[in-house]
């Protein structure tokens, strides 16, 4: 296995085990609604991870204005994600909600890389993703199975997690497509994920009045929007940077594994013997990602296929960001080497 990847997928499975900690810190908040919690989070995180690109974002700001529609597209996705991710959690639980959002990216995320980047999708992808389904689909059902009150909350949270799935694989697919295009890093998202931070800014003063009123209610959102946010997506743009858009919401499948069992441990949610079926299904998921081979390009493409060359600059270089800073190693291809975001 490529050395570059498995940094790449090192840094995004810590991403998860990360992000995995948010349902169980959001509900030491009880009085803080969803969309407070969500714009907190990744509102204040995005506008972190855009402060701290500042250099790169203006070294980049011509690629950027071409890119425009990619860099839009990317920040509407992100400020519709926590917001569909938290209130997906908040009707359906920890457990079936950050399930739902994250198993469901690795569909999408596939799907974009075929219908946009022409992107094969490969035998091995469709196995780990069928798992990830089946896996949610019976952690869902498990948590169904109860009185109609909670099946109906439960319907709406998984049709919320659904959207929450497809928006972290478009902006997932956005922040890798710039990366593609040869502009650094830290530019691709800090620009995104910037303009989702602006975006999330009005929810959180129209419902962030909560996150204020208690000492508890904004330690969770200060270390929500400090760790699992702005460190996680540091890490997870590293890792962005070295595996495709698909590969990285796979590996994610590890945060609602963590979610589920943090939910279980700290919060008290019951899962029965159905919903750690699933569970133990989308670990296979993750296994058949980390033993399948790699096939390089699509069907009819001789070229070699390049991972994305990491350009963040550091503090203080000015140079262009179409200089790499390392030579660009070999990849797979983006979706069609291995199978499969949000």
């Amino acid at each position: 296995m490529n050395r570059d990847r498995i940094v790449g997928l090192g840094a995004i499975t810590a991403t998860s085990l990360l992000w995995g900690t948010t349902g169980t810190a959001a509900t030491f908040a009880p009085s803080a609604g969803p969309l407070a919690i969500g714009a907190a989070a990744l509102g204040i995180g995005g506008l972190l991870q855009a402060l701290i690109a500042v250099p790169a974002l203006a070294a980049a700001r011509a690629a950027l204005r071409t890119n425009l529609p990619a860099v839009l597209l990317g920040a509407v996705a992100v400020g519709i994600y926590p917001l569909a991710f938290y209130s997906s959690m908040h009707h359906a639980g920890v457990a079936v909600g950050s399930v739902v959002s994250l198993a469901s990216a690795p569909l999408a995320s596939g799907v974009l890389e075929r219908l946009i980047d022409r992107h094969p999708l490969s035998r091995w992808w469709m196995l780990a993703a069928g798992l990830g389904v089946l896996g949610s689909v019976l952690l869902c059902l498990s948590k169904v199975q109860g009185p109609a009150a909670d099946a109906s909350s439960t319907i709406l949270g998984t049709g919320l997690g659904l959207v929450a799935g497809a928006t972290y694989a478009t902006y997932s697919w956005a922040v890798h497509r710039l990366m593609a295009r040869r502009i650094s890093r830290a530019a691709s998202m800090g620009s995104v994920f910037g303009g989702g931070g602006l975006l999330l800014m009005p929810v959180l003063l129209i419902t962030g009045a909560p996150l204020v009123a208690t000492r508890e209610a904004f330690l969770v959102a200060a270390y929500m929007a400090l760790v699992p946010m702005f460190l996680g997506y540091l890490l997870f743009g590293f890792g962005l940077a070295r595996v495709s858009a698909s590969t990285a919401t796979t590996v994610t499948l590890t945060e609602p594994a963590v979610a589920a069992i943090l939910a279980v441990v700290v919060v008290g949610e019951r899962l029965p013997a159905l919903g750690w079926t699933g569970l133990g299904i989308i670990g296979a998921a993750l296994l058949v990602l980390a033993v399948a081979p790699t096939n390089a390009t699509a069907p009819g493409d001789t070229r070699s296929a390049t991972t994305p060359p990491d350009t963040s600059p550091v503090p203080g270089d000015t140079r262009s960001p179409t200089t790499p800073v390392r030579p660009a190693p070999a990849r797979e291809a983006p979706t069609g080497s291995r199978p499969a975001r949000r």
